[in-house]
């Protein structure tokens, strides 16, 4: 891995985050809820993960799918989510809070920050979804975040250039600002050139069909609504990321 850049895997289980190791990722934000947008992992994926992984285990906070409008209940789950990923080692968390304005909660956000300790902080895609980005970006600043997870606001990295090259030149030495969101090896060194990142985030991941023999056609365990193939896993791919990571290295 160039040591100019850094590559976050999103790995949505424990399989995922040693392909992305054997790949040569640096770190890995470990995620459940893939289909929501990412939900904060089981604690035997925790732990497992922290038992079998070398390089850099982050994980996201998020309690539930949707907005990043919390109660005060599902705040109270977050910081214990928080205080359970201490214990188990891992070296980062991926936070984001917003009021019903579209703006950061710097309460809220601070509550966790403070939880989190010496562990490294992401503000994640809940960035994506302010109302204004460059207020928002002096905010996670001040509340003392290490880096942000962003689109640009919109729905892929490399539709958001013109944004994520702004906050990378205002944000400069004061925080890390990390695209994400379809970027992948056939996009990633050009992302890396316009708008000067060092950091980038993205799955890898491939389809891998079930083992089941016998599938009932007739229903699916999470009913009509969701789009998804319930007989095929995504895992991470090391040859992905791997062709990422040289795609960098030969830009």
């Amino acid at each position: 891995m160039t040591k100019d850049y850094k590559i976050e895997i999103c790995a949505n289980s424990v399989k995922s985050c040693l392909e992305a190791q054997k790949g040569g990722a640096y770190r890995v934000e470990l995620c459940a809820g893939i289909p929501e947008g990412g939900t904060t992992p089981s604690y035997g994926d925790i732990s497992l993960g922290r038992e079998l992984l070398d390089i850099k285990l982050n994980i996201i906070i998020r309690p539930r799918g949707g907005d990043f409008l919390y109660s005060t209940l599902e705040h109270k789950i977050m910081l214990k989510d928080i205080e359970i990923a201490k214990k188990l080692g891992v070296d980062g968390v991926a936070i984001g809070c917003l009021t019903s304005n579209g703006e950061i909660d710097i309460i809220r956000n601070r509550e966790l920050i403070e939880a989190a300790g010496e562990m490294s902080v992401t503000f994640h895609r809940a960035f994506d979804m302010c109302r204004d980005p460059f207020e928002s970006l002096e905010r996670i600043i001040d509340l003392g975040c290490d880096r942000i997870l962003t689109s640009g606001q919109q729905p892929t990295a490399d539709k958001g250039v013109e944004l994520l090259k702004n906050l990378v030149s205002i944000g400069g030495d004061r925080i890390i600002i990390m695209p994400g969101s379809g970027v992948n090896a056939n996009n990633i060194s050009q992302l890396a050139i316009e708008t000067g990142a060092k950091e980038f985030h993205f799955s890898a991941r491939e389809p891998i069909e079930s083992g089941m023999i016998y599938r009932n056609p007739n229903l699916k365990m999470g009913g009509t609504a969701v789009v998804i193939n319930e007989f095929e896993v995504d895992v991470t791919s090391s040859n992905i990321v791997r062709s990422a990571i040289n795609a960098l290295e030969n830009k």
